[in-house]
């Protein structure tokens, strides 16, 4: 990359690899954290940083305690670094396409029920279809999620988002990201196999008022308490775990009722002890997939997203039971 001064006497000379360790500086205050995540050593990331500040004849990076801050011209350099980069990466991923995709890396990011449902089937399909393309994987809740997108060290992330969800990641914080609504994810009630609503083909979340509730991870604790003062009523919340097997299974002790997405239930172990039931309103949570803009352009991130909506969405079932 070449920058021309509004003279034209001074050329500077920006390598990508450079770029990319400055945003990572900027984006995890430290040299050792900006290694971390971009797998260099820390000499490494030393040396990038000193040969550009030899190019530059300006310091990039200033040193405060035991981090360091982006001087001015590491800020402009930082602010510029996530379109490039892009760019860079798109164009090499042309280069990949032409080679028939045998080679190229995706990073993926995705929320803990995902991990053991859609996560598994997408690395299967990929492995069969293009072994040369990597794919690395990192557990994620959406808010972390999008923020990895947002700074380069996720490439896609498979998040959910829930209707007026008034703290939705899916908002000001993906500004500018593509954000694909990709299936609808039912809220479902799981009851105890005797409980008195068991045989009713949909449920009211009011004619449960009484009754004591386990709730799962705070977005979802979040939604359904959104979704019981629609109902105008608290309900009591007798026990908190975000491991849905063991929501299941407290569910089949008859200690309390719980409300789960569909995706979560392919995830857990099947119990004749429960009875799942649909609510009236057919509540819903979205699952999404989040990327860069631009970032289609990369063949090997294009065909990880492919391979991801042909996938079908729905875990679990009520044809299940």
């Amino acid at each position: 990359m070449t920058i021309d001064t509004a003279s034209g006497l001074s050329r500077l000379d920006l390598d990508s690899n450079a770029l990319r360790v400055v945003r990572a500086v900027a984006d995890h205050g430290s040299i050792t954290r900006a290694a971390v995540a971009l797998g260099y050593s820390q000499p490494a990331i030393s040396q990038h940083l000193k040969r550009l500040e030899a190019r530059l004849g300006m310091p990039v990076v200033t040193r405060v305690g035991r981090g360091v801050r982006l001087t001015e011209a590491g800020r402009v350099l930082a602010r510029h670094a996530s379109t490039v980069t892009t760019a860079l990466d798109a164009a090499a991923g042309e280069l990949a396409d032409l080679q028939g995709l045998r080679s190229g890396r995706v990073r993926l990011a995705a929320f803990p029920s995902a991990s053991s449902t859609l996560v598994p089937r997408l690395l299967g399909t990929m492995g069969a279809a293009h072994p040369g393309v990597r794919i690395t994987y990192a557990e994620a809740e959406p808010p972390e999620a999008v923020a990895a997108v947002r700074g380069q060290t996720a490439d896609l992330a498979i998040t959910f988002s829930y209707p007026g969800d008034r703290v939705d990641p899916h908002r000001e914080s993906a500004r500018g990201l593509a954000v694909i609504p990709v299936w609808r994810d039912e809220m479902l009630l799981v009851l105890p196999a005797g409980h008195r609503l068991a045989d009713a083909p949909e449920i009211d979340l009011a004619d449960l008022e009484a009754e004591p509730w386990i709730a799962g991870c705070p977005r979802c604790r979040g939604h359904l308490l959104e979704l019981t003062d629609a109902r105008d009523f608290v309900p009591r919340i007798a026990y908190e775990t975000d491991n849905f097997v063991a929501v299941v299974s407290m569910v089949a002790e008859g200690v309390g009722v719980a409300l789960i997405p569909s995706l979560a239930l392919g995830a857990a172990a099947r119990n004749d002890g429960v009875v799942i039931r649909p609510t009236v309103n057919h509540d819903h949570r979205t699952i999404n997939l989040v990327g860069a803009a631009g970032s289609d352009q990369v063949p090997a991130i294009a065909t990880v997203a492919s391979a991801l909506l042909a996938l079908d969405g729905a875990e679990w079932s009520l044809a299940d039971v």
